[in-house]
């Protein structure tokens, strides 16, 4: 079959940016992209483009050339699905809060409300695609959920999973390393559908970049990649440690070690700590259902990644509270940086909260600059720690809209995203207008280091002496 219209149910960080390029890339496909959060829609329907729900260097031109033409954004979803030959399924799928699996399993309800409203509102044979992070199997529990309608309609379930790294999806979207599509490869309609989502993609990936497996694999896949990149980042975030207790530097052991082919210099870049809604979520996930196949060696090898990253951001706090002499109690504390990395607007689970938590509970005062990320945002990240009540969250922390301000009468700086522009900040000005002894904790080892020691800071990078 050929695909003329598809519907997208999710407007957030994967659904809208993928819809987008497909619906660029394809304008022979009609793309609706539908939420039942109104605020969301309105930001992606706004005329001004800065004010998109997502930020991505690129996305909005690429909105701006296809909103209007084949891309639309609305609330009704019923609609949506009953127009759509193809359905993909892009909601979120945090790790649960509650009841069995707590803390590890991925909470799968609103992968089953998608499936029963496309189940009450498809009127025609669909092709449904898993674009969600999920556990293996989980299209068994969608499949057994569509085929139970009792209406008669047919549906393939394919998995496609996203592999973007948020800041660069659109380059990861255009030009990706591979593109992977499970399906029913034993049935002749199972091949069909796999091949229509093909076609889709061909339009501007080249063939041999696109994958096909059992359904199986593909989910799998996308859990163990997150899971292979995560696992890099703590081991040498394991070796930052080392490296500050022997006086080697992590940035020369990085090199040294990237350059052997077998290896690679990817995520060998020593941090406060990894976050997003990926790494972590998908390794507890993995934990959760090698622990529910009886298999606690790999359960607790996979979790000691998550416990190195979380020592590492701990790590981080103690060495602010230790250099400001053992106490940051009514001490003002800059950050630079809330997202969890550099050209995105993303805070889910970014090592900022974690050490601001970390330093409020000593009663620290902390100003916050992020170049994208809206102050509201802030507190709603701390407050859902609950480690203090909203009062308290909002009294000792700030949001800055400039960073001079931010940083003028703190005693420390602290970086905890990488955003380019820090680089370029007149240092100097800002040295001038803190108390000293001035001092730098660059998390995130953007900055140079011998440039700020020259001006007079007190610097500590990760993983250097």
């Amino acid at each position: 079959m050929k695909v003329k219209k598809i519907c997208c149910i999710g407007a957030g960080y994967v659904g809208g940016p993928t819809m987008a390029v497909i619906a660029q890339k394809c304008p022979d496909i009609y793309v609706t992209v539908v939420d039942i959060n109104e605020e969301r829609i309105k930001a992606w329907n706004d005329e001004n483009l800065d004010n998109l729900p997502v930020y991505e260097p690129g996305l909005d031109k690429i909105v701006a050339e296809a909103r209007g033409r084949n891309l639309r954004f609305c609330t009704n979803v019923e609609g949506a699905i009953q127009e759509a030959d193809m359905i993909f399924i892009s909601v979120n799928t945090p790790t649960k809060t509650y009841g069995e699996g707590k803390g590890q399993a991925a909470d799968l309800k609103w992968i089953e409300l998608c499936a029963r409203q496309i189940a009450a509102a498809a009127e025609s044979d669909k092709i449904v695609v898993e674009k969600s992070t999920l556990p293996v199997r989980t299209a068994e529990a969608i499949r057994d959920i569509l085929e139970n309608t009792g209406n008669g309609t047919k549906f393939q379930i394919l998995s496609n999973p996203e592999f973007l790294a948020e800041g660069t999806a659109i380059e990861d979207l255009m030009d990706p390393d591979r593109v992977l599509i499970g399906g029913e490869i034993s049935t002749e309609e199972g091949r069909e559908a796999m091949e229509a989502l093909v076609d889709v993609y061909a339009h501007w990936v080249p063939r041999e970049k696109i994958l096909t497996t059992n359904v199986w694999s593909s989910e799998l896949s996308k859990l163990t990649a997150n899971a292979f990149l995560a696992q890099r980042v703590s081991s040498i975030n394991a070796l930052s440690e080392l490296c500050e207790s022997t006086e080697a530097d992590i940035n020369e052991v990085s090199r040294a070690i990237g350059t052997d082919s077998r290896i690679g210099n990817k995520f060998l870049k020593a941090s406060v700590g990894f976050g997003g809604s990926c790494f972590q979520k998908d390794i507890l996930n993995l934990v959760y259902i090698s622990r529910s196949y009886g298999l606690t060696s790999v359960a607790d090898y996979w979790e000691q990644v998550i416990k190195i990253n979380d020592h590492q951001k701990g790590r981080f706090a103690k060495n602010i509270i230790r250099s400001l002499y053992n106490t940051v109690s009514g001490k003002k504390i800059a950050f630079l940086g809330w997202a969890f990395k550099k050209d995105t607007n993303d805070t889910r689970e970014s090592a900022a909260i974690y050490v601001a938590d970390h330093l409020l509970n000593e009663d620290a005062k902390l100003t916050v600059f992020d170049p994208k990320v809206r102050e509201e945002q802030m507190y709603s990240d701390l407050d859902y720690l609950n480690s203090r009540n909203k009062v308290d969250n909002r009294k000792l922390m700030k949001a800055e809209p400039c960073p001079y301000e931010a940083c003028k009468g703190a005693h420390a700086v602290a970086v905890l995203t990488e955003w380019d522009e820090f680089i370029d900040y007149d240092w100097q000005k800002i040295y001038d207008n803190m108390l000293k002894p001035a001092q730098v904790f660059d998390g995130r080892s953007v900055l140079d280091k011998q440039k700020l020691r020259d001006i007079g800071f007190r610097v500590y990078t990760i993983g250097t002496a």
